[in-house]
């Protein structure tokens, strides 16, 4: 038997699909917001997310790419509930406005995936001169989510159900500097790797949920924060990576030709019910 389709404490194996782990769950009234939701993973969870009810905003950098993944997705669910607003995690001032208009707007917010991310990219500064990687993926979700946070507690609080933030971050935190996260090197350009600069990013992301959780345990609040590892899956994050791209291509595209690819399942996991109720 192939060892690694053996199912976890979950039930579900890198096999299950999105569809099979929230099977019959019913999502009706929540609110979520999904970024990076125009492709891969963000666009699966997307989805799915809206075929069990959930009004999902689409956080991204490309309006016009999420308007055609949004028609795409109402195509085959009419009944989906789904807005797009326009998120660069890449820019503080971008979070910020986004943050700013969706706190306005009165919605709920229920769930908060923070999907989006780059990988191993060339050295590049972000719109903040913030060395890309960890601008993108580690601290444009940290004040994204920071800002978000008094809503999520109102929400939580009012509708007496328990709010989920997900951090997708990755195996790869263990390729992070020998150092971990190199505070006073982040812009160094001279020793930067981008495998280095990519698990840094990822433990930030770890480090994180880790500490959200910490501080809602002690301060009462009924939200969870998790972080997960997705899995290897072919979409266009690895399009810094045309070898490893081209593996993963070959290696888990098929998967049995089935909608969702073989990480994605991880992810609504964490947003799921478990056996034990949380």
């Amino acid at each position: 038997m192939w060892p690694f389709s053996r199912k976890g404490v979950s039930g579900f194996s890198w096999k299950s699909t999105a569809e099979e782990v929230t099977h019959g769950i019913d999502a009706t009234g929540l609110t979520a917001i999904v970024t990076g939701a125009s492709s891969g993973i963000g666009t699966e969870t997307t989805r799915v997310l809206a075929l069990h009810g959930v009004h999902v905003i689409m956080a991204v950098r490309n309006k016009v790419n999420a308007n055609n993944t949004r028609e795409a997705i109402l195509k085959e669910i009419p009944s989906a509930k789904i807005d797009v607003m326009e998120l660069d995690l890449s820019s503080l001032e971008s979070v910020k406005k986004f943050a700013s208009e969706f706190n306005s707007s009165g919605l709920p917010l229920n769930i908060l995936i923070n999907n989006a991310g780059v990988m191993a990219c060339p050295f590049m500064l972000s719109n903040d001169n913030i060395e890309l990687q960890f601008a993108t993926n580690h601290l444009g979700h940290f004040l994204l989510t920071n800002l978000l946070l008094d809503t999520m507690k109102k929400t939580a609080s009012e509708s007496k159900t328990e709010g989920r933030i997900v951090n997708v971050s990755s195996e790869a935190h263990k390729f992070a500097y020998s150092e971990g996260i190199r505070f006073d090197k982040i812009n160094e350009q001279s020793s930067y790797s981008k495998w280095g600069a990519y698990g840094q990013s990822k433990l930030a992301n770890i480090l994180h949920a880790n500490q959200l959780t910490k501080h809602f345990k002690d301060d009462g609040v009924n939200i969870i924060a998790n972080s997960l590892h997705p899995g290897g899956i072919a979409t266009n994050l690895y399009r810094h990576n045309s070898a490893i791209n081209g593996i993963v291509k070959c290696g888990w595209q098929t998967c049995d030709e089935k909608r969702s690819t073989g990480g994605s399942h991880n992810l609504l996991c964490s947003i799921a019910p478990t056996s034990e109720g949380s």
